[in-house]
């Protein structure tokens, strides 16, 4: 991996013609660091945001210890990077080798559910000699409302609060440690969802009447997007804490999350290249089947910057992009805004892509992704901002 200060100085001294992937370690980490610190319990990072091995690691090296895998793949990924680290599948719904070889070949003890036939399934696929596992923390998935989010979770998986209790007590005879889980949706744009997801914990519980030992808010968090500023994450965190500590749980209980794009969003941007121009239509050499899957299929509107050795005065217009594929599918509709004067050759700057950007990358058409390079400079939007103090950076936490 090559390393260059900013996006300027790839696009002028490599004149790439692929697109290339600037990664910021240093951003990664300090949004490690702001959950660790901030955060009233324990941090995971959702695997699926990111699979990048240097990014796990490193979150990692950071200080982040835990990690919510959903597929066999990514247990072995981040068991083969990290030894030591805590693994947490956390898909309600797996097969039953992925369950057994995940409990005895890599040592996971947590598993999410949320159906009785699930529970089964672990119990019978993590036990020895037809004996049962005694050392599981099992986490039962809620189904609750995405509403205060820009993507949903809430139809997939998930039992209803109100229907929770057969589940609930069932689970807690086959655990030795019983969780309650959920996931208010991507990009929760008001810490009202997690207040109203608490307020279901607290219904499950007291008709079950169980003593839960783990409740996990799962992931949500927001990032910093054009037309999407949430407010501070400490006020996410300060809701979260009044709501868990009104629960009727264990005096032991742990409390969990499960961040994937609030650790990883500003971790990445993609540097692309105009191919041609159309009015206000650029055709740009990455796309709906590349990093750019949010932008097609979602309308994300990511932040974008022209890339250029010398400044534009032309004023800003709204643009949207054609990928390079032959696909009509391949389409980013704007605005993106961008200097009025761009054109065929130059180079421009998508970022916040560190949040599922490379994780939905294809090879479709024959369109693959370029070299991937370390950039010292700040990531296009951030939810960490940093000042400048005796010239050294220091975080400045929102």
């Amino acid at each position: 991996m090559h390393e260059n200060h900013n996006a300027l100085g790839v696009a002028l001294g490599q004149k790439p013609t692929q697109p290339v992937t600037l990664v910021r370690p240093h951003a990664a980490h300090r949004a490690a660091r702001y959950f660790l610190e901030k955060f009233p319990g324990t941090s995971m990072y959702a695997v699926k945001a990111n699979p990048s091995p240097d990014l796990i690691r490193a979150l990692w090296d950071a200080g982040i210890t835990h990690f919510d895998v959903a597929s066999i793949a990514e247990v072995r990924l981040v068991r083969g990077l990290l030894p030591h680290a805590t693994l947490c599948f956390m898909h309600p719904v797996k097969g039953q080798e992925a369950i057994a070889e995940a409990y005895k070949v890599h040592g996971v003890r947590t598993f999410s559910l949320d159906s009785l036939t699930e529970l089964d399934k672990i119990v019978e696929a993590t036990a020895t000699d037809g004996v049962a596992a005694t050392d599981l923390t099992l986490c039962v998935r809620l189904r609750v409302s995405s509403s205060h989010s820009k993507l949903s979770l809430a139809s997939k998986f998930g039992i209803a609060a109100e229907d929770a209790a057969p589940l609930l007590m069932a689970t807690r005879q086959a655990a030795d440690a019983l969780g309650i889980c959920f996931h208010v949706g991507s990009q929760a744009m008001s810490p009202q969802a997690y207040a109203e997801a608490l307020a279901q914990v607290r219904v499950a519980i007291v008709a079950a009447g169980v003593t839960v030992d783990v409740v996990d808010v799962g992931g949500g968090f927001p990032s910093i997007y054009p037309g999407m500023e949430p407010s501070a994450l400490d006020g996410y965190f300060e809701v979260i804490s009044r709501g868990y500590e009104s629960l009727p749980v264990s005096y032991s209980a742990e409390l969990w999350c499960e961040p994937g794009r609030a650790l990883s969003a500003e971790y990445a941007s993609v540097l692309v290249r105009v191919e041609a121009r159309k009015d206000d239509v650029l055709y740009i050499n990455d796309g709906a089947y590349g990093s750019l899957f949010d932008a097609a299929h979602v309308a994300w509107r990511f932040p974008v910057a022209l890339v250029r050795g010398t400044d534009s005065r032309a004023k800003t217009m709204g643009f949207s992009f054609y990928g390079p594929t032959c696909d009509d599918m391949d389409f980013m509709h704007g605005p993106f805004d961008l200097p009025a004067d761009i054109q065929a050759g130059d180079y421009i700057e998508v970022g916040m892509l560190g949040a599922y950007g490379s994780a939905m990358r294809t090879g479709f058409n024959g369109f693959t992704a370029g070299a991937t390079v370390i950039a010292r400079d700040e990531p296009m939007e951030t939810a960490y901002g940093v000042t400048e103090e005796s010239d050294a950076k220091v975080i400045r936490l929102r």
